[in-house]
């Protein structure tokens, strides 16, 4: 069945309907209508997948493709015009320009804790960029996945843009068969197996993998804005974000004060029994909780540690105090569980980051500017931001992807399109003027070979539309100051002649 969706899709775009500009409008303007009409069912799909709250979802979701649909529609025929670029002596007369084309056909793959946006975003660009998309959705979201099989083929050309349902078997059935391009969201063990996969038929993939995203917090910023701000982004959707903080690293001194700020802001989003709460969501499932049951084994809570096997519900924790080369440290958490390590200073904190591998993000709660971009530049991570937690996600103009083991290629409004199209180099030369090119041609001598490398060693030429005018504005500011310099030559000359005529005259 797999084989026979993706040679639809194939066949599909082979038609050539993608790629026309009007078509590609039609199908944004379509899931945009997608995502207004159907909030509701998506909200309720979300509910019962992770018991995430009616408000969260557009907050978390929604809005963010809803943002990214609106940028491509505004966007898209800037993004797919022709490129100019600068020319050599040897092409100055040329046409040369680097023209963006769709890829073919891509295997978006996406996941389950955030089944909407992890999905459609890789989609938007794909549909922007002319290709075509196999859409596969996480089977552990069973009802957002439905939901999204049954909206998407009333919205946007079924053909082109299938969705493929199943499980891990599924997923490798696909990756058997020759894509464009493979878009993977998810777990960095099943990155690897997709891009050894891809690798059989030379596929590029974009990974958008994990990681243990450290938190250093210094001791001299305002802690209590510092743990509202984390305790947010910690413990939305909960903590199955894969930007969330993992860890926090601070100085002693200030690891008692972190933990009472975090559990009044608790206190305040979730109240006295979380369990309760409306804000608060689930595990997706029993085997995802007994996994992060078994990281706190050893462990006493200083706050939460409570659990309900049946609900999937694990209360907001914090434990204080983690040895750096525990298995909590090792393995990302991907769960409301929350660790404090302890680090002597800043200086202290960089080498434990350095240590370990790449993190998809780094948060720095530090007053000192100059302190804070001193740890960015010591350190390396997908995504940073400086005094808050995930907001660099919801910037469009912002690249987001991960590095080393925490992914590989970025995306987001142009920087999906960017990733999701071929930049072909097109010149276009004429057949006139074969004399300035006899210098290449053999017989070569000396003298050839010398106009050859200076032609060749040419500086490139910038023949963009601005710098054409301003050139022709100086020429002609050239012109006219030439002119009226050889004017007032040309009267000194004939006011000088004069006086030498007169004088002669009364002499």
């Amino acid at each position: 069945m797999e084989r026979q969706v993706v040679q639809r899709a194939k066949e599909a775009f082979l038609s050539g309907r993608a790629r026309g500009l009007e078509f590609r409008l039609q199908q944004l303007h379509a899931l945009q209508s997608m995502i207004t009409e159907k909030e509701t069912e998506i909200c309720t799909a979300l509910k019962q997948d992770i018991n995430r709250s009616q408000y969260d979802t557009p907050l978390l979701e929604l809005i963010g493709i809803e943002n990214e649909i609106k940028l491509a529609i505004e966007k898209i025929a800037e993004w797919t015009a022709p490129r100019p670029v600068e020319k050599n002596l040897l092409t100055i007369s040329d046409e040369v320009y680097v023209q963006p084309e769709p890829l073919g056909v891509v295997l978006i793959i996406g996941a389950w804790n955030y089944p909407w946006a992890l999905t459609l975003l890789p989609l938007i660009g794909a549909i922007a960029a002319g290709n075509a998309a196999v859409v596969k959705p996480s089977e552990l979201s069973e009802c957002s996945s439905l939901l999204l099989r049954a909206l998407l083929p009333r919205y946007l050309d079924k053909d082109l843009y299938p969705v493929v349902m199943g499980g891990a078997a599924e997923t490798q059935e696909l990756l058997r068969l020759r894509f464009d391009h493979v878009f993977y969201t998810g777990s960095s063990a099943v990155g690897k197996l997709v891009m050894e996969a891809a690798a059989r038929h030379l596929t590029p993939v974009t990974l958008e993998l994990g990681g243990k995203s450290p938190c250093y917090i210094d001791k001299d910023c305002d802690i209590r804005v510092a743990c509202r701000r984390i305790t947010w982004g910690k413990f939305v959707n909960c903590g199955q974000t894969c930007i969330a903080p993992d860890y926090i690293l601070c100085e002693p001194c200030i690891q008692s004060r972190v933990i009472e700020c975090i559990r009044r802001t608790l206190l305040e989003f979730y109240g006295a029994d979380p369990k309760c709460s409306a804000d608060y969501s689930r595990i997706i499932n029993q085997r995802h909780f007994t996994r992060i049951m078994s990281l706190m084994e050893g462990y006493t809570p200083v706050v939460g540690g409570q659990s309900d096997p049946s609900q999937c519900y694990i209360a907001p924790t914090v434990l204080k105090d983690v040895p750096p080369h525990s298995r909590l440290m090792q393995e990302e958490i991907f769960g409301p569980v929350l660790p404090i390590v302890t680090v002597s200073d800043m200086d202290d904190a960089i080498n434990f980051i350095n240590e370990r591998e790449k993190p998809l993000a780094l948060y720095i709660f530090c007053s000192n500017k100059k302190e804070a971009k001193r740890m960015i530049e010591e350190t390396t991570s997908g995504g940073v931001t400086v005094n808050d937690v995930m907001m660099h996600y919801s910037l469009s103009s912002l690249p987001f992807g991960g590095v080393g083991q925490s992914g590989m290629g970025s995306y987001h409004g142009k920087h999906t399109f960017e990733r999701l199209s071929h930049h072909r180099a097109c010149m276009l030369r004429s057949l006139n003027m074969e004399s300035v090119n006899l210098a290449r041609y053999p017989p070569q001598d000396r003298r050839r070979a010398r106009r050859a490398k200076m032609a060749l060693r040419s500086p490139l030429i910038d023949m963009s539309k601005r710098t054409l005018i301003w050139a022709v504005v100086a020429t002609i500011i050239g012109m006219g100051l030439f002119v009226t310099l050889l004017v007032i030559l040309l009267i000194a000359a004939g006011l000088n002649c004069t006086c030498w005529y007169w004088r002669g005259f009364y002499n």
